[in-house]
């Protein structure tokens, strides 16, 4: 998803950098995986093991209240022979909503179930990286133009490795500020995730493979929900803990 842009128009994500031509705005892959007896790395495009292809825009619709799409992507192993084999099929449902707040902003919930799409499962073994990630403003880039902060008060400079229910991401954009906040699900697994916060580039990973490997097992979904919160300013700590039991704890409406 790119670009993402802010209430003022101001740009959050980022497209190809120059380094790292593999990130793209908010994306999902996985990076250290065994897949059938080999190694495919759908993250780091640049060496041709493995990929992420869209598959079809599968529906849409537009409300008052919501608007929103649903989305097919495979995860595609290029190193099997004699032909490229799927080894996930995933979806993607994003709903945007009409939001009134106090302080102006742009929320939208991202849903990704991913299916094995063969009778193999993918393993996913420890490590520090992989999941869905930011790619944050090019302005950001460099140790002291990017800052981040997490649900437990944590920045750039111990927030790597942690876990959290939410991370903000922000720098100057044009000369003012601007961010984006990904809130993760209690009913994600291994909530609150662990976290990749990059020390040098604005780029933001949840990644619960740093708790340990699993897998992706044939028959069973792996279901993962997120939202994002999109604002000018800097980040602003009790408005997106509030925003975050908002999406933990939606109101519940009885007719009766």
């Amino acid at each position: 998803i790119h670009p993402v842009l802010t209430p003022a128009g101001r740009k959050v994500t980022d497209d190809y950098p120059l380094n790292h031509k593999h990130h793209h705005g908010i994306w999902w892959a996985w990076t250290k995986t065994e897949f059938d007896g080999r190694t495919p790395d759908f993250w780091n495009m640049g060496g041709k093991k493995a990929t992420v292809e869209f598959v079809s825009l599968d529906s849409n619709w537009s409300g008052p209240v919501a608007a929103g799409f649903l989305g097919k992507h495979r995860f595609v192993d290029l190193s099997a022979a004699p032909a490229p084999k799927a080894a996930l099929n995933e979806s993607w449902q994003v709903t945007v909503y009409a939001v009134k707040a106090q302080k102006p902003c742009y929320i939208f919930d991202l849903v990704s179930t991913q299916e094995c799409a063969s009778d193999k499962p993918l393993v996913l073994p420890t490590y520090h990286y992989g999941g869905i990630g930011i790619r944050g403003n090019g302005q950001w880039d460099g140790k002291g133009n990017a800052f981040f902060l997490t649900s437990e008060g944590k920045d750039r400079s111990n927030g790597n490795e942690s876990r959290g229910r939410w991370c903000h991401m922000g720098g100057n954009t044009d000369g003012e500020p601007a961010g984006i906040a990904i809130l993760g699900h209690p009913e994600n697994f291994r909530a609150p995730q662990p976290m990749r916060l990059h020390p040098s580039e604005p780029f933001f990973c949840f990644a619960p493979q740093q708790g340990g490997g699993f897998e992706i097992a044939p028959g069973k979904s792996y279901v993962s929900k997120y939202r994002f919160v999109v604002s000018d300013g800097a980040a602003d700590k009790a408005e997106i803990e509030r925003q975050w039991n908002d999406f933990a704890t939606p109101p519940k409406v009885e007719i009766k």
